[in-house]
C-alpha cells in the first residue's frame, strides 16, 4: 500500500523515463529542475493575473487621444468605472488572501505536486472564462466579480506549494540571493503577461485573458509531469539533515545528534512523526518574526499590487512629454517597473546574504523607495527618459523588500527550530505570511480605483504612508538582527 502511494506521488516523467532518476542524475541536477519547474509556473501564475491590468484602459472611463475617442466597455466606462474596475480586482485579491490561509494549511498535508497543477488548470480555465465576456458581449458586474472570486481561490494555491517545494529541497545556505533571484518569477511573469496581453489588445480585449489562460495551463501539465516534490520521494536525504551532518562535531551531544540523523537515513519513517509533522495555523503565528513580517508584507504588498493592477491605467491617463500614449505602448511601458523588481530582488537576497539581516536590508530598500516614487510622480512625465529610469528606480525599490519577505524570510521562519530543517510547516508559515501581505494587496487596488478620482497625487501620498508603515514594522527585528551583529552572535 506504502509502494502505491509513494508511485502516485512521483511525477510521471520519472516513471517514463528511468534514467532521470538517482543513481543516473545528481542531487544538484535535481535541485536547478526543481528551481526551473518552479519558478515557470509561478511566473505562469503572474502572467494570468496581468490582463485585469492591461485591458483597464480599454475597459474603463474614456480618455481623448490625438485622433479617437474610447468607447470603453459596460459596465466599466461610466463616471463611476474606476470604482467598479476596483471592485473586480477587490473581488480577486479578497478571495486569493482568503484562499492563501486555506491553502497553506492544506498544502502541509498533501501532495504538493497535485494540489499545484489543481490551483493552475483552475486559474487558466478561470482566466479563459473572463475573455469570453468580450464574445459573449457580457455587460453583468456580477459575471465578471464571479469569476475572479472563484479564480481568487485558484490563484492561492500556487504561492504556498512552490515554496513549500523550494523549500523542500534547498538548505539555508544562500537562500536570500537563491530564492531572490528564483523569485524573478514574478516580475518576469508580470512582464510575459504585460507583453502578451498588450500584444493581442488589438485583436479584442477577450484574447488579453484567453492566451495567458491557455499559457497556464499548458505548463500546469508541463508541473503535472515532471515536478519531484520532495528529495525524499526519489531517495534523497532531505537538505536539512545534509546540512546537520555537515557541521563539525566537537562533542558527544553532537556525536549523539548526527547518529540520530544517520538513523533517520536507514529508516525515515522513524522521523515522520517529529519533524514531518505539519504545524498548526496558531502556532505557526506564534513563531517569531512571523507576525512583525506579516504585517510589513500587508503594506509592501499594498503597494506592489497598486503598480500591478493600475501602473499602465496611470501611464495611459498620464501624458509622457505631453502625449498621451496608446493602450499598447502603456501597457509595454509598464513592464520597466518590473525589470527594475527583477534586479530588486536579486539584489536585496545578496545584500540580505552577506548581511545576515533580513529586515535591515528590507528597511533600507523600503525607506528609500519613499523618495524614488514621489520623484516619479513629480518628474516621472517630463520625458520618456525620466519617466522610465524613475519607473525602474521605484520597481527596484518596492518590490526588494517584497521578494524578500515572500521567498527568503518565509523560508527561514518556516524551518526555524525544527529538527534537521524540517519544512512541514513551510506552507502555512508562507501562507500567514503571504495570506496577510494578500489582504493588503486586496485593498491596495481598491483604493486607488476611488482614491484616483480625487487625482493621482493622493493615490502616491496613499502608497507613501503604506511603505513608511510598513518600514515600522520591521523596527524591533531590525534591532534584535544588529544586537545579535554587535553581540557577535
Amino acid at each position: 500500500m506504502e509502494s502505491n502511494s509513494k508511485s502516485l506521488s512521483l511525477a510521471p516523467a520519472l516513471n517514463l523515463f528511468p534514467n532521470l532518476k538517482p543513481p543516473h542524475k545528481t542531487l544538484l541536477f535535481h535541485k536547478i529542475c526543481v528551481l526551473i519547474i518552479t519558478f515557470l509556473a509561478y511566473a505562469s501564475f503572474h502572467a494570468s493575473r496581468k490582463p485585469p491590468s492591461i485591458v483597464k484602459s480599454v475597459l474603463g472611463p474614456t480618455v481623448p487621444t490625438n485622433s479617437t475617442l474610447d468607447s470603453g466597455w459596460p459596465p466599466f466606462n461610466g463616471t463611476r468605472g474606476t470604482h467598479r474596475l476596483g471592485e473586480v480586482d477587490l473581488a480577486f485579491l479578497t478571495s486569493y488572501s482568503i484562499g492563501m490561509y486555506l491553502a497553506g494549511h492544506v498544502g502541509d498535508r498533501i501532495d504538493l505536486r497535485l494540489f499545484l497543477v489543481f490551483g493552475m488548470i483552475g486559474s487558466g480555465f478561470c482566466t479563459i472564462l473572463f475573455g469570453l465576456g468580450y464574445w459573449f458581449d457580457v455587460h453583468v458586474l456580477g459575471f465578471f466579480v464571479g469569476v475572479q472570486i472563484v479564480c481568487g481561490v485558484f490563484q492561492s494555491i500556487g504561492w504556498p506549494c512552490v515554496v513549500a517545494v523550494v523549500g523542500n529541497w534547498l538548505g539555508e545556505s544562500k537562500r536570500g540571493l537563491i530564492m531572490g533571484i528564483w523569485n524573478s518569477h514574478t516580475s518576469v511573469g508580470n512582464i510575459i503577461g504585460s507583453v502578451i496581453a498588450s500584444g493581442v489588445l488589438e485583436f479584442g480585449w477577450g484574447w488579453s485573458f484567453v492566451v495567458p489562460g491557455v499559457l497556464i495551463i499548458f505548463v500546469g501539465v508541463l508541473v503535472f509531469l515532471f515536478l519531484v516534490a520532495n528529495p525524499v520521494d526519489i531517495g534523497f536525504a532531505s537538505p536539512g539533515i545534509e546540512i546537520e551532518m555537515s557541521v563539525e562535531t566537537d562533542s558527544a551531544e553532537d556525536l549523539q545528534k548526527v547518529e540520530s540523523e544517520e538513523a533517520k537515513l536507514i529508516d525515515p519513517d522513524s522521523s515522520i512523526s517529529n519533524s514531518s509533522s505539519a504545524i498548526g495555523f496558531l502556532e505557526a503565528w506564534k513563531i517569531p518574526g512571523v507576525a512583525p513580517f506579516a504585517f510589513c508584507l500587508f503594506f509592501s504588498k499594498f503597494v506592489a499590487y497598486t503598480f500591478l493592477y493600475w501602473l499602465p491605467f496611470y501611464i495611459r491617463h498620464t501624458a509622457v512629454a505631453g502625449v498621451n500614449l496608446s493602450h499598447k505602448t502603456a501597457g509595454l511601458l509598464s513592464t520597466i517597473f518590473d525589470i527594475g523588481g527583477v534586479l530588486g530582488g536579486i539584489t536585496a537576497g545578496f545584500i540580505s546574504d552577506m548581511i545576515e539581516a533580513r529586515a535591515v536590508t528590507s528597511i533600507l530598500f523600503l525607506f528609500l523607495s519613499i523618495p524614488a516614487l514621489l520623484l516619479y510622480r513629480a518628474f516621472g512625465s517630463i520625458s520618456m527618459f525620466t519617466n522610465i529610469t524613475l519607473m525602474f528606480l521605484s520597481g527596484f525599490l518596492v518590490n526588494g523588500p517584497y521578494s524578500l519577505i515572500t521567498t527568503a524570510v518565509a523560508a527561514d521562519l518556516g524551518t526555524q527550530g525544527f529538527s534537521g530543517g524540517n519544512s512541514r510547516a513551510l506552507a502555512t508559515v508562507t501562507a500567514i505570511i503571504d495570506g496577510t501581505g494578500s489582504v493588503g494587496a486586496a485593498l491596495g487596488p481598491l483604493l486607488a480605483g476611488y482614491v484616483s478620482t480625487r487625482g493621482w497625487n493622493s493615490v502616491f501620498l496613499m502608497l507613501v504612508s503604506s511603505i513608511f508603515f510598513a518600514g515600522l514594522f520591521l523596527i524591533q527585528v531590525a534591532r534584535t538582527e544588529i544586537r545579535e551583529k554587535l553581540s557577535g552572535k
